[in-house]
């Protein structure tokens, strides 16, 4: 007897928190609809469940509106007609860190656990596109099963799947396997998150509805289970579906409709599932489609709104954190609130339509408060437990005659750089006298002669000067506010492989003479040359680089040219205009100029004009306004030039492997994208890129399906080129978008992407996307031989993190002066997570293996033994490993005791 089809219905409504309207303007709306949900459950005992679209943020933002209705949001989750979580928002998981993705599901989870029970589902309805390591994210969450609507090429039964197609399935249901191995059941929303969407009562028009439906769902779904999603963006709550039901029952006697939720359709679907179904691997970013809809273009949408992100994230995950979870050691104490108010404040402009820059100015402009707020109690968090530690240092041993101050690396990998400080040299307090006073006093001194000791007492190679007289104030914790003027020096040191999660002292002595020995300046004028140990730069007269890897002997030419192309595209695609000719930098003459040439680092600035169209044609507009798909629209640049200036800051430091650079414009052009090209001049088929918890390999080529002819990439702290003898990798501070071109097998990074127009479904203006206005980027190149590729992805990830530095004073304490809180070993992992747990304030570290080999690490915090614990913190049987397999994340939740 065959088994009766089931037609499951999930009521939902997809709610993009901000979008094509402002924030508010769908607050308001959530409102309504939570309000009609609350009055439906009342009303109708065969309405079953609601599915608050997997994310927590929903209920606060509710509650912050309608506090009174906590009660009856209580009742109804208890009831479990509110199925909510596991995640705090719907995030965009491409341009948010390894760390935000995990944070999303540990606060998510908490919160639904405070309310109940989370739905047991990995919820993606709309993300552009799924990292590759979902499988064993959601595994090490207690998860199997994860929903999406992005990514994979649905075939169906006319179409049956080949074994060699990686991102296509036959059906809506698949094996999702990560590169580490692990596997999920992937469940694709074929036919959409809206396939069920008002459903009709009045029989004509539900026959004719359900008859599409239910063609269109039986040609992907491998089971009898079909499921119906009645719901779509910012969707009402369809009021009569329990009618719609009832009719479709009587209609269709052979079908049974139920109304349900996600863990009971999960759990008949799982005993219904045929041994043939796909397994699709890794990302999934539709790489076997036309290539035009997978939204990677995103990654270089208002690049402000990535370099804020990249700028707080590190805050949190890379200084305040690992500071605060080291002063903890002093304190006993944790800033938890601090830390939990931060994170939700960030991750609320984690959605995939507010961090992708794809939604109208409005929501945009409200994003900025909200970085800032989270970065300023980063901030907070970091200096108060960088004072709490500072004190405990003692420092009573060091010479009177001098000024301490303490340098830390916070990033879980050595860094190699310039640290730099800025130190108080002598102070007046405005209870001495009138500010004018004391300003003109302290400006009128001779500056001195300082040199800089280690706490061994050894000078120490550093570049001091004089950084004026400023006005201050301390905020003592006991009294009331502190002004005064003070004089100050700027000290820069090259610290050589500081090791990571430790700290160094140092001392700014006065002198007679400088006594530190004399050193070779990096930069020949003369040759127009700058070098270190490892690289030799040669700068043209049209700013082109070539650059010497001494360690290999290769030489690599034709580095940092600008290119300048139109964009006749929206905030989520690119599109070149028809006989557009890219406009390069290296086509015109440079200015160059040298900035400082010291034994410590060397710095040039490369000045270059491009003229170049002041935006798109006319034309543009009218397609826009006519909603003209992009692909078919026939503007065109227009014929107007204007100079466009870029000025590059170009910093060689000593003992560094890596050449970085600033790169300043004031864009007032529009409809354009601006990239920096590095020819690698490497053969290879494929490339590398840092991911979530990933080094992912990407193919250079595309599929015979794709017809855009461009094949843009997200990324987070680099990419590499490389074969078996050499490789080069290029870093960046918030620029998520590269391309690799077949020419010379070059590396583009996306620098500017100025449009116009939202895009989607209509035409909504959004100006501010154009991205006028004053833009500095920051991005960094390395080099390596046939061993060594890993060493530059730590530079790349540690280009993100600068040094702390804090000024103090002579005291006594039970802290070394050099000290390294945990010791990790093996260069083949990278620690994302440095910080304690919420309920024990245990520390919770978290590696992940770079690459796709087995290897071993080993990490050790003296008085500490570690305890395998999963990405939600729950502890587990699995024993502490010194061995990870490719891809592998291991956290550890560390209990004092050995």
């Amino acid at each position: 007897m065959e088994s009766m089809k089931k037609v499951s219905i999930i009521a939902h409504s997809h709610w993009d928190r901000e979008w094509y309207l402002p924030y508010e303007q769908h607050h308001m709306r959530l409102v309504e609809l939570m309000d009609d949900l609350l009055e439906l459950f009342e009303t109708d005992p065969d309405f079953n469940s609601f599915h608050l679209d997997g994310q927590t943020i929903i209920l606060d933002d509710y509650l912050q509106v309608r506090p009174e209705k906590k009660a009856l949001v209580q009742k109804y989750i208890t009831e479990g007609k509110l199925k909510i979580g596991p995640f705090y928002i719907l995030q965009d998981d491409f341009l948010t860190s390894s760390e935000s993705n995990t944070r999303n599901m540990l606060i998510g989870m908490d919160e639904s656990k405070k309310w109940g029970v989370p739905v047991q589902l990995g919820y993606f309805p709309d993300t552009f596109g799924n990292m590759g390591q979902t499988p064993q994210m959601m595994k090490q969450a207690g998860l199997d099963v994860a929903a999406f609507g992005r990514g994979v090429k649905p075939t169906g039964f006319d179409n049956v799947v080949i074994n060699d197609e990686k991102y296509a399935s036959q059906y809506s249901e698949m094996w999702w396997e990560g590169p580490d191995g692990s596997k999920i059941l992937g469940l694709l929303f074929a036919n959409w998150y809206s396939n069920g969407n008002e459903i009709p009562v009045e029989k004509e028009a539900a026959k004719a509805f359900w008859a599409k439906k239910l063609a269109d769902a039986e040609t992907y779904a491998s089971t009898d289970h079909l499921l119906m999603m009645n719901g779509c963006d910012h969707q009402p709550v369809q009021k009569d579906l329990s009618k719609a039901i009832a009719v479709a029952n009587e209609l269709y006697p052979e079908i049974e409709f139920v109304h349900t939720d996600f863990d009971t359709y999960l759990t008949g679907l799982k005993e219904a599932l045929p041994a043939d179904l796909s397994t699709v691997t890794g990302e999934l970013t539709s790489q076997e489609t036309d290539g035009w809809y997978t939204l990677a273009n995103t990654a270089s949408a208002r690049i402000y709104l990535k370099q804020w992100n990249t700028r707080v994230s590190r805050q949190l995950e890379n200084i305040a954190e690992p500071l605060a979870t080291m002063a903890y050691e002093v304190t006993k104490e944790y800033p938890h609130d601090s830390l939990r108010y931060a994170w939700k404040t960030l991750m609320q402009n984690h959605p995939h339509d507010s961090i992708c820059g794809c939604s109208v100015d409005e929501v945009h402009r409200e994003m900025m408060p909200r970085f800032e707020k989270a970065n300023e109690v980063g901030k907070f968090v970091a200096d108060e437990a960088a004072r709490q530690l500072i004190a405990a240092i003692d420092t009573a041993s060091l010479p009177e005659n001098g000024i301490p101050f303490v340098v830390f690396n916070t990033n879980g990998s050595e860094k190699t750089g310039l640290a730099t400080i800025r130190l108080e040299i002598k102070r007046l307090p405005f209870a001495s006298g009138l500010p004018e006073t004391l300003y003109q006093t302290l400006k009128a001194e001779d500056f001195p002669t300082f040199s800089v000791k280690n706490s061994k007492g050894e000078v120490v190679l550093a570049e001091i000067k004089d950084d004026g007289v400023e006005f201050g104030y301390d905020l003592p914790k006991d009294r009331f506010r502190q002004p005064f003027m003070a004089r100050y020096a700027r000290v820069e040191i090259p610290m050589e492989a500081m090791t990571g999660l430790s700290w160094e002292t140092f001392m700014l002595v006065e002198t007679e003479k400088n006594l530190q020995e004399a050193s070779d300046e990096l930069i020949n004028e003369l040759e127009g040359t700058m070098e270190n140990e490892y690289l030799k730069v040669t700068i043209a007269s049209n700013g082109i680089l070539t650059v010497l890897d001494k360690e290999t002997n290769h030489t690599y030419h034709d580095l940092l040219n600008f290119e300048d192309v139109g964009d006749l595209g929206n905030e989520y695609i690119f599109k070149q205009p028809a006989n557009d000719q890219p406009i390069y930098s290296k086509n015109s003459q440079a200015t160059v100029k040298t900035l400082n040439n010291t034994a410590s680092y060397g710095e040039i600035e490369v000045t270059q004009q491009l003229d170049i169209p002041i935006s798109m044609d006319k034309r543009l507009e009218e397609e826009q306004k006519a909603v003209v798909e992009f692909r078919y629209r026939k503007a065109e640049r227009s014929k107007k030039l204007a100079p466009f200036t870029l000025t590059t800051k170009i910093l060689l430091e000593k003992g560094s492997r890596q050449l970085k650079f600033t790169t300043h414009f004031d864009n007032q052009m529009k409809d354009h994208r601006l990239r920096v090209l590095f020819p690698t001049g490497i053969e290879t088929t494929v490339h590398y890129a840092d991911s979530i918890y990933e080094v992912v390999e990407r193919p250079n080529t595309t599929d015979s399906a794709w017809e855009n002819p461009t094949n843009a990439q997200h990324q987070h702290a680099f990419v590499n080129v490389k074969d078996q003898r050499q490789g080069v990798t290029v870093a960046n501070f918030g620029l998520n978008e590269y391309e690799i071109l077949p020419e010379d097998t070059t590396i583009a990074l996306t620098l500017l992407r100025s449009v116009g127009e939202l895009g989607d479904w209509g035409y909504f203006p959004t100006p501010e996307a154009q991205c006028l206005g004053e833009q500095v980027v920051e991005y960094a190149l390395s080099f390596h031989g046939s061993a060594d590729a890993v060493q530059t992805y730590h530079e790349a990830m540690t280009f993100q993190v600068p040094f702390s530095t804090y000024q103090t004073d002579r005291h006594q304490g039970s802290l070394p002066l050099t000290h390294c809180f945990a010791d990790l070993e093996g260069e083949k992992v990278a620690l994302t997570a440095f910080k304690r747990n919420e309920a024990t304030s245990e520390i919770v570290t978290r590696v992940y293996n770079l690459t796709n080999e087995q290897t071993t690490f080993n990490l050790t915090i003296p008085n500490q033994t570690p305890y395998v614990c999963n990405l939600i913190e729950e502890i587990s049987d699995a024993k502490p490993t010194k061995v990870v397999a490719p891809y592998e994340i291991i956290s550890y939740r560390w209990q004092k005791g050995n």
